[in-house]
């Protein structure tokens, strides 16, 4: 035993988790609107990622690696193996055939279809299974499925570019390009990673935009091009889903589309309105070394704003980083009660 109370098991269990996340993590891209999963066996190290929809999930990935070796192992998975038919067959059929013994798992997995029942269907067959090692990562990781699954709408994620002053745009209204190269390359890592972009017809007809992935690992996939309005007929956006609404009404529809992350890329009016519903939960700021001054610039969120400083909206900084001469810094909401 350690002097913390942890065995050499536990210790093989908790680095397989982490490599297990790490796993997930690369293939956020590729495998949504599926789950990204890691998967390790050991022993033996056997590794396996969810693939692009439609491929093996990660657990069936890490087995066929095992071969034999997974008689008596233990998998270690970053999400509750599935017990029913998709795409593919259920990944608690194929741990239980491979004989595998114990099965660690990060969290449940909320879709209606599998909510406990992998887990069920695993301890019924004699496999021993723990839940909640590495579960605060997982959930962090996995945070726009489960809220998906849970809820029925996306993960809203509002990207914004400002000048240190907190301007989008100059008085004439150009904004191309307020922040370097390497900011706007980590924005299309965004696009890449969600399954739609959303803007405002106004913002359209400024800009066209094209709301395209141009760098990322998605292989060709490009995210639905959501106008919230009337694109222009020759607008750049087109094909696109054009909806008019209350924008709680049209996360659901969203949701039915299968979109688990959505990212709002404005204007300011579009970002005010979904930052005042509070539907965000994600805020991606990118700021750029640079002052437009006055007060006569675009801001950041339009719309009516808090009257008082005690009024002001707080959120939790969860991240700062360089990107080139640019800042990238990301927050979210405030728990209730934090």
């Amino acid at each position: 035993m350690t002097d913390d109370g942890e065995g050499p098991a536990d210790l093989v269990e908790a680095a397989a988790m982490a490599r297990a996340l790490e796993l997930a993590a690369s293939v956020r891209s590729t495998a949504t609107p599926n789950p990204w999963v890691g998967c390790v066996v050991e022993p033996g190290g056997f590794e396996g990622a969810t693939g692009p929809p439609g491929g093996h999930h990660a657990e069936r990935v890490a087995l066929a690696e095992a071969g034999p070796a997974a008689r008596y192992a233990t998998l270690v998975t970053t999400l509750e193996p599935c017990a029913h038919t998709g795409r593919t067959p259920p990944c608690t059929e194929a741990i239980v055939a491979a004989g595998v013994a114990r099965v660690v798992v990060a969290v449940e997995d909320p879709d209606p279809r599998v909510r406990g029942a992998g887990i069920r269907f695993l301890r019924d067959a004699g496999v021993d299974v723990e839940v909640g090692l590495g579960a605060s990562e997982a959930a962090a990781l996995l945070a726009p499925y489960l809220k998906h699954r849970r809820t029925g709408r996306p993960w809203v994620v509002l990207k914004l570019a400002a000048t240190l002053d907190g301007r989008t745009a100059a008085p004439d209204g150009s904004s191309r390009w307020i922040t370097g190269l390497e900011a706007r390359a980590d924005a299309h890592r965004l696009r890449d990673e969600s399954d739609a972009v959303l803007v405002g017809a106004g913002t359209v007809r400024s800009d066209d935009p094209a709301l395209t992935v141009r760098y990322g690992e998605s292989a060709g996939r490009q995210p639905l091009r959501v106008v919230l309005g009337r694109a222009p007929d020759r607008a750049r956006v087109r094909p696109a889903l054009e909806l008019q609404g209350d924008l709680g009404e049209i996360l659901d529809d969203l949701g039915r589309r299968g979109v688990v992350q959505v990212l709002v890329e404005g204007g300011p009016t579009v970002a005010g309105a979904f930052h005042r519903a509070g539907l965000v939960d994600r805020y991606v700021l990118y700021l750029a070394p640079a002052l437009l001054g006055g007060q006569d610039g675009g801001p950041v969120l339009g719309g009516g704003g808090a009257a008082t400083i005690a009024a002001a909206w707080r959120g939790r900084i969860t991240g700062v980083e360089r990107l080139g001469d640019d800042l990238r810094v990301e927050l979210c909401p405030q728990a209730e009660g934090g």
